[in-house]
């Protein structure tokens, strides 16, 4: 197996690399430096600052419509391909079936369809590998999720409430509202008396059975 940290000799295919950060504030440098590091030239490095969530991002569309078969792409982890199983198995099986290009994912040296070791080819080995590390993640996924829900409601059988704590009403939201509904106080007016917005005046009189004046 050929030592990472260089680019690939067995084809005459292009090298590209392909990073993406989450936010616009994150910085793309890491990702960038592994790639370079590897071979890959910052001319054919393209990124992205964008959601995992899909793959409308103006470079990756770009860089997708520049791979060729025998091409290679290089990443850094391999959760650039998607955020989860679904979506990465159904990009790498994109990339390696259809472009019929060769992925390194630099984190996870397995992760590397170039190679042929004793007979197999590191097509078939990546595909195995990448099929059980992702089916692992997203039952860690699965886990996590319900030992939450598991905590929320052990948490509110013991009286724990969750989410925005209600605001009592302050001593001076009867005369307000009185005031208010006898069209001597505004809305706004009788809210800021009371220290809360308009919206939740208008609750509280409802509440408390009475017709807000419009």
């Amino acid at each position: 197996m050929a030592q990472q940290g260089s680019a690939p000799r067995h084809s005459a295919g292009a090298t590209y690399g392909y990073a993406r950060v989450s936010t616009r504030d994150q910085n793309l440098a890491r990702q960038i430096d592994a790639l370079q590091e590897f071979g890959v030239e910052r001319r054919l490095i393209f990124a992205d600052k964008a959601s995992g969530k899909d793959f409308r991002r103006p470079a990756y569309q770009r860089l997708m419509r520049r791979l060729r078969t025998g091409d290679t792409l290089v990443i850094k982890s391999i959760d650039r391909l998607g955020r989860n199983y679904d979506e990465i198995l159904e990009e790498w099986r994109r990339l390696t079936k259809l472009s019929r290009a060769h992925l390194v994912v630099l984190d996870m040296p397995l992760l590397d369809t170039r190679h042929e070791t004793n007979g197999v080819t590191g097509e078939f080995i990546a595909d195995m590998v990448l099929q059980l590390l992702s089916y692992v993640a997203h039952i860690e996924r699965d886990n996590i999720r319900q030992r939450q829900a598991e905590g929320i409601a052990a948490a509110r059988a013991r009286g724990v409430q969750f989410g925005r704590p209600r605001i009592e009403r302050p001593k001076e939201f009867e005369r307000m509202s009185g005031l208010y509904e006898a069209g001597e106080m505004s809305c706004a007016d009788a809210a800021k008396a009371c220290g809360v917005s308009q919206s939740t005046f208008r609750r509280w009189v409802i509440a408390a059975g009475e017709s807000p004046v419009v």
